[in-house]
């Protein structure tokens, strides 16, 4: 008799892990749809800014990695997943944020100040995944390498501006 107990799909978690990224994303797009053809188009940039095709299929991979992440912490019974999630969510805030007052207020020096915010959250919550699910920690590695970068070019076009 097979007494391995089959995983089951938590719906409401999945679709939980699911709409958090993506919400961010479309927030996100409403703030730099207009902005990059006009605004973000005028600026001068660094010139290891990559071209802007690069951004989508990125953006697009590091939040359905955040969802996975997210899904996994989720559905632990771990003492810690209460904080994981908090700090998931602070850290998705801070990202969508930085859209907002980067590409819709154009204000790149405060966004530099909410960027590192973002890194700060997102390192804390890396730390706290592992504590939970140390694969869902790995995937938000990549995450924060491209915050990283984001936060290089921010830098760069405060300082060119």
């Amino acid at each position: 008799m097979d007494t391995t107990k089959a995983k089951t799909i938590n719906w409401p978690a999945l679709l939980l892990a699911v709409f958090l990224p993506t919400a961010a994303a479309v927030i996100g797009s409403i703030f730099t749809s207009d902005a990059i053809p006009h605004w973000y188009a005028d600026l001068t940039k660094p010139s290891f800014t990559p071209p802007n095709w690069v951004f989508g299929p990125v953006w697009t991979i590091l939040y359905l990695f955040q969802a996975i992440a997210f899904y996994m912490v989720y559905t632990s019974k771990n003492i810690y997943r209460t904080f994981g999630i908090s700090l998931f969510v602070a850290q998705i805030i801070a990202n969508t944020a930085w859209s907002w007052i980067f590409f819709g207020l154009h204000q790149p020096a405060w966004a530099f100040v909410d960027i590192v915010v973002l890194w700060g959250l997102l390192l804390w919550t890396i730390i706290v995944f592992s504590c939970i699910k140390p694969t869902a920690s790995i995937l938000l590695w990549p995450y924060l390498a491209w915050v990283t970068f984001a936060s290089a070019l921010t830098v760069g076009i405060t300082l060119l501006n």
